[in-house]
């Protein structure tokens, strides 16, 4: 049997539009081209509704970066997602309309074309979080979709704002909109980002399959409220400092959060949102073009750590506990190698990826006329991000061995190994053919020497913080551990804050609450149940006559 011959064929086609796409990106970026097409689909009296598509540099650049990301993961998949049978061709056509989705929302100035692709990533997210077809897969895709629907009332909200203008292409009218319409955008761009308070779907989407979690964590679903943000900032500097402290308290959350957690691929996901935390604080701060290669370079490594995670957790026989992983390097010695190069590079470790754009934005930061909370915060995060990933290299290398009995013979997988191997070359050299390539808004950087070594010198302390870790007190550690593994207790009013309310009976479980007994199947219930009574007046049944009969008779008395 052909083993999954449609993988190989979007493979090939997705890094075919990589290449064709990376190429109009240099022609843009070296000669300043734009391309701006506009299709009328119809109008009404004055007011017009066009398709629009805007190609410049910036939207070229992160579309063939999604399309680059997505043809090593749909590669990853074919050796990931078993034999060709009709669930893996169905997980496959879902990541192709997913990554069809944001490539609508990259390319689009209008919010009405916006709003095509940002639907379709919720829709589409909900479909591949509840894959595996579970109850705990079910609920979490709920959660998803539930919030990124909250957040997409904003963006409905400035598009009826928007009517008065009499079009919604806003690069036209960046410099006359209302603060009003900026406030619902960054809501919206908020829960798509999952910044405080709509945290809590980000590790929950965790349920969907490895792949896709890296393509999701990466350069999609998560970065499409960073990249919606970044193309509305152009010019306004909407510097403002209450934005500004929630993304540093995502941040700090996060990175917080990730010391205490077991779960691989949850560590993963808060080491997500703090990267997020980081490009929504240096977006707030005024560093754009930072914060759009941060983004980028982000993407490379942390799809690369989602990866090499699935082969773990693919060896361990689908154990996710870090606590299992001891000397695993002993029998992944290549998938280890580039684990720990993503998680060197997610720390901000010296001239790999991660280092060009986290460095550059901590100075700029500390050039800033800021307060003393918002300097120590960033220090503070820079610190704990080191700290969570010397945490996953001690338990993957150094850490006793636990799993004999949970392991595979050997390491035996190609195409897997293929991936990993590509957007490792990327993991450290990336950052540094960015920062040569593209021309970013930069100021002269000139700050005290002491200043300068500071951001390494926090990387250090939280390298030694992660290996001390180990050496707490266990009484101190679990008497934290209930707070920051549900983050904050996000976990709660996510999840159970109607529990109190709508558990009639031990029978209806949370899940069943939300979905059944209040969706489809509760409406469709409870309808049938009126249907039949009133089939029962018509037919003259003698129980109903004598119910009525009691009841008159009842009331009269």
């Amino acid at each position: 049997m052909i083993k999954m011959n449609y993988y190989f064929y979007w493979f090939y086609s997705m890094l075919f539009f990589f290449f064709f796409f990376f190429f109009f990106f240099l022609l843009f970026l070296f000669n300043n081209y734009s391309l701006f097409l506009e299709w009328k689909i119809f109008s009404i009296n004055s007011f017009g509704i066009y398709y629009i598509l805007y190609f410049d540099w910036m939207s070229l650049l992160f579309i063939s970066l999604v399309l680059f990301i997505s043809s090593m993961v749909i590669l990853y998949s074919s050796d990931y997602m078993g034999l060709y049978t009709y669930s893996s061709n169905r997980f496959l056509f879902l990541v192709i309309l997913f990554i069809f989705s944001m490539a609508l929302m990259i390319i689009s100035p209008n919010l009405l074309s916006i709003l095509l692709g940002w639907d379709g990533l919720g829709m589409i997210s909900y479909c591949l979080v509840i894959y595996y077809n579970s109850m705990s897969s079910y609920l979490s895709g709920m959660i998803t979709c539930l919030t990124n629907r909250l957040g997409d009332i904003g963006l409905l909200i400035s598009i009826c704002w928007l009517m008065s203008y009499g079009s919604w292409h806003f690069m036209f009218y960046l410099d006359y909109y209302s603060e009003s319409i900026f406030y619902m955008l960054i809501i919206s761009s908020f829960t798509k980002s999952a910044q405080i308070p709509f945290s809590s779907w980000l590790p929950a989407a965790m349920a969907a399959p490895t792949p896709v979690s890296s393509l999701v964590h990466s350069s999609t679903l998560v970065t499409a409220g960073v990249y919606l943000l970044i193309r509305f900032f152009n010019q306004l500097n909407f510097n403002n400092m209450y934005m500004l402290f929630i993304s540093l308290l995502t941040m700090f959350m996060s990175s917080f959060c990730a010391n205490y957690e077991f779960d691989l691929k949850k560590i993963i996901a808060l080491s997500t949102l703090s990267q997020l935390g980081l490009m929504m604080s240096s977006l707030f701060l005024g560093m754009v073009d930072l914060s759009f290669f941060h983004l980028l370079t982000h993407a490379i490594f942390k799809s690369l750590l989602f990866l090499c995670a699935g082969i773990m957790i693919y060896y361990m026989n689908n154990n996710q506990d870090i606590r299992m992983m001891g000397l695993i390097s002993n029998f992944l010695p290549f998938t280890t190698s580039c684990f720990n190069i993503s998680s060197l590079a997610l720390s901000g470790f010296p001239f790999l990826s991660g280092f060009y754009s986290k460095d550059i934005i901590v100075e700029l930061m500390s050039m800033n006329f800021i307060n003393f909370f918002i300097f120590s915060m960033f220090y503070i995060c820079l610190g704990l991000t080191c700290c969570y990933s010397i945490r996953l290299f001690y338990y993957s290398l150094i850490y006793k061995n636990k799993h004999f009995s949970l392991c595979l013979v050997f390491e035996n997988f190609f195409y897997m190994s293929y991936s990993i191997f590509v957007l490792s070359f990327f993991s450290i050299f990336f950052g540094c053919m960015m920062l040569w390539l593209i021309s970013l808004d930069l100021n002269y950087i000139m700050i005290p020497f002491w200043l300068k070594l500071s951001s390494l010198i926090f990387v250090i302390i939280g390298g030694v913080l992660g290996i001390e870790l180990f050496l707490m007190n266990s009484y101190v550690f679990n008497f934290y551990y209930y707070l920051f593994t549900n983050m904050w207790f996000m976990y709660s009013y996510s999840y159970y804050l109607y529990s109190g309310f709508y558990n009639f009976s031990n029978n209806y479980s949370l899940c069943i609450n939300w979905g059944e007994y209040y969706g489809g199947s509760g409406i469709s219930y409870y309808l049938l149940k009126i249907s039949n009574l009133f089939q029962n007046y018509m037919l003259g049944n003698m129980k109903m006559f004598l119910v009525s009969f009691m009841v008159w008779f009842i009331i009269f008395i």
